[in-house]
């Protein structure tokens, strides 16, 4: 049977994990978080961070006893069985259409300015996005890896320099005051905040990639969540102290207008490149890890069909062809729509938030001792995000219904136990 190339290290694995959490969600996700709940949004953030703990530790823990190219699916077979397994898979996969499209709009938002006057068009920048997405996932786990390690640096330099201009100052990072009142308003922050740590159940795909996966898949979960936590709740600090929030140009524009503000003209195109390269890494992670969803699921149940292929460089290059065209079709469909993007964020966490569901509910019986106890604690707490997300949820939800209700229930079967390594 084809097996994926063990090439990613710990260093490269918290440079995935964090750019691709960071990614999208620093260009987007503060703004429209401050643009619900103003200032009372970095309490928000601090609930998320509490929250995303045990959900993180307990992915760390399935990816440490069970690491595999099928991810959250692989995990819902383990503990249940195939039925479930290929509903959670298409499930994840439905993702295409409502979520990546508008990461990729924003990345080729950032990447229009840098283009030709002839080919500066939202649809060719988008085109030339996808295009790269393939090129960059056909050279392979490691490349990629290295890539993100050093756009992440980029990030940070970013941030850090907000900071500096920006002249943060210790009253700046004073928590405003909250009331039984504002409640309402951090859940609703909260509900599109979850985007930003949607990352960890692809990650979770890279398992079966990494050299040492027991030792370091763990680590670069924690790692890469804590940096990416850090980096988010500090750009919003800088969001919230100028006011860049409120309107829909600031929803994909506050990051450029605070560089236009606190930095010089001569920096604006090194602000979009930049942009651009981030988002381009978180999306690069949610096409490696589509494509080995593809892969694993063709690997198992049609192991003679072009999808189960590996390229000589051990990589799905079939299944990242085919993730790559419906890319290509979603962001020609969005561009026609024009629907809202906060609709779009919802709609797609309701998928993420579902999928995290059905993997804490598989670690609360897969795992024993303090590692299970975690497990209900994320299970628990994934059921409150999914009902703060109100009538986004129904996307996800009546899915995943129509999944269980289509395949074939002659297809359930006891799950099969590997080594708990």
């Amino acid at each position: 049977m084809a097996q994926l190339k063990k090439e990613i290290t710990l260093i490269s694995g918290i440079g995935q994990l964090s750019t691709t959490l960071l990614g999208t969600g620093l260009f987007m996700v503060p703004a429209l978080a401050a643009g619900i709940a103003g200032s009372l949004s970095l309490w928000s953030w601090l609930l998320l961070l509490i929250g995303i703990c045990p959900i993180a530790l307990t992915f760390a823990q399935l990816g440490k006893r069970y690491p595999s190219a099928g991810g959250t699916a692989f995990f819902v077979r383990q503990a249940f069985n195939r039925r479930l397994e290929k509903s959670i898979a298409w499930l994840f996969l439905s993702v295409i259409p409502v979520g990546v499209p508008a990461a990729i709009a924003l990345a080729a938002g950032f990447l229009q300015p840098l283009l030709p006057t002839q080919l500066n068009s939202p649809l060719l920048a988008q085109t030339f996005t996808v295009f790269l997405l393939v090129i960059v996932n056909l050279s392979g786990a490691k490349s990629s890896g290295q890539l993100q390690t050093l756009i992440a640096l980029g990030i940070f330099m970013l941030v850090a320099a907000l900071w500096w201009f920006g002249s943060i100052s210790p009253q700046d990072l004073v928590m405003p005051t909250i009331s039984s009142s504002d409640l309402p308003m951090i859940g609703s922050a909260l509900a599109v905040m979850f985007w930003c740590f949607v990352g960890i159940e692809a990650f979770a795909h890279m398992g079966e990639e990494f050299k040492n996966p027991q030792r370091d898949f763990p680590i670069a979960i924690l790692v890469g969540c804590g940096i990416a936590g850090a980096a988010y709740w500090a750009c919003s600090v800088v969001v919230i102290k100028y006011h860049a929030y409120g309107s829909t140009e600031f929803d994909t524009g506050s990051i450029p207008y605070l560089a236009q503000l606190l930095f010089n003209d001569t920096f604006k195109p090194w602000i979009s490149g930049l942009g651009f390269v981030a988002c381009f890494a978180s999306i690069n992670l949610y096409t490696q890890s589509l494509a080995r969803m593809v892969w694993a699921q063709a690997r198992e149940y049609t192991p003679s069909s072009r999808l189960a292929n590996l390229s000589t460089k051990g990589v799905p290059a079939n299944a990242t062809f085919a993730v790559g065209g419906v890319l290509l079709l979603s962001c020609i469909v969005g561009e026609l729509t024009q629907l809202d993007l906060e609709f779009f964020v919802k709609l797609a966490n309701g998928v993420f938030i579902l999928v995290y569901l059905m993997a804490m509910l598989a670690a609360v019986k897969l795992l024993q001792g303090f590692a299970r106890l975690l497990a209900i604690i994320a299970l628990i707490t994934c059921a409150i995000m999914l009902a703060l997300l109100g009538w986004s949820m129904l996307y996800a939800v009546g899915l995943f219904a129509l999944l269980m209700y289509k395949i074939n229930p002659n297809e359930v079967s006891q799950p099969e136990p590997i080594s708990n390594k």
